[in-house]
């Protein structure tokens, strides 16, 4: 198994690079809240959840299916996602969600701003658009991920809030791992995670999507391929030339990011889970090899509890 050691918060280097002595004290009080938050990890949920999800199509159809699948009896979700829609998008009446009637057309779904309001949600998981550094300067992130938080907690203050990061174009010219690595902390967190609670004084926790797709993408070139999966392309969808998509998950990469959703959401040590699921329409999924899963489950595990700001402990 990779080793993984816990990361430390917004660290020196990510406070200098927000520019200027102003920004680095802002930097520093938004981190000293949120260490305050994330010092004494969440309680482990007693029973199943219900969960609603508010994103995009990194969320999709088929990962919270396969989520529901992994916890069995007692899960539920609901959801509203559009194409590459913003949390402003979201909440903006007057905003069009493109894409809205095609990828909501389904029972799961339930309008965003009535269900996170109706405070019936256990957990509530929020994602925001990417470029991440896109929807930072131009949809205000940090701004509405304080609102969707406080619309949920002013609704139930027992919903646990979440921040799910995901990951950028395979194709970035600045290196998908590289990316990665450093958009946590100076995007995911120092200018969006921390500066809602900041604004919004309510704890929101983060499901680290996109840090588990870098491990799991660094072990398997470590061991040169494990049980079908060579590289982060056999994670991610092809078009009919069998070129890789450059964003979105397939099925495989979809078991992935369930495995994390289960692993943040309910503390629970994702290895034994079965590997094999289905999609949300009931037909069966091209989850990954026993061997590839066992991988994906001990990494997932690891990453999550490698963060204290997923509110597991370590």
């Amino acid at each position: 198994m990779v080793a993984l050691t816990r990361r430390l918060f917004l660290g020196g280097a990510a406070l200098a690079s927000l520019g200027g002595g102003t920004w680095l004290f802002r930097g520093a009080r938004l981190r000293e809240r949120a260490d305050a938050v994330y010092a004494t990890p969440l309680a482990a949920p007693s029973a199943p959840m219900e969960v609603y999800h508010l994103g995009h199509s990194l969320v999709g159809r088929d990962m919270p299916a396969m989520l529901s699948q992994m916890v069995g009896e007692g899960h539920d979700y609901h959801s509203q996602i559009g194409w590459g829609t913003s949390l402003r998008d979201h909440w903006e009446p007057e905003v069009p969600i493109k894409g809205f009637e095609r990828e909501n057309d389904h029972p799961q779904h339930r309008p965003a701003r009535a269900a996170i309001g109706s405070g019936r949600y256990d957990a509530v998981v929020l994602t925001e658009m990417v470029e991440i550094a896109d929807a930072i300067r131009y949809h205000d992130s940090a701004d509405y991920l304080a609102r969707w938080a406080n619309l949920a907690r002013d609704a139930n203050p027992d919903t646990r809030v979440y921040l799910y990061e995901t990951w950028h174009h395979t194709d970035d010219g600045n290196g998908w791992l590289n990316r990665i690595d450093r958009d946590l902390d100076k995007y995911w967190r120092g200018q969006v995670l921390y500066p809602a609670l900041h604004k919004g004084n309510v704890p929101i926790h983060l499901i680290p999507a996109g840090q588990v797709m870098a491990a799991f993408v660094r072990a398997v070139d470590a061991a040169g391929g494990v049980g079908g999966i060579i590289s982060l392309h056999d994670l991610f969808t092809r078009n009919d030339k069998g070129r890789p998509d450059t964003i979105h998950f397939n099925d495989q990469g979809a078991y992935l990011v369930a495995l994390t959703h289960y692993a943040t959401l309910y503390h629970r040590d994702p290895r034994g889970l079965p590997h094999r699921l289905n999609k949300a329409d009931g037909t069966p999924a091209k989850t990954p090899s026993a061997e590839a899963a066992r991988l994906m489950q001990g990494v997932v595990w690891d990453v999550v509890r490698a963060h204290p700001d997923t509110g597991v402990a370590a």
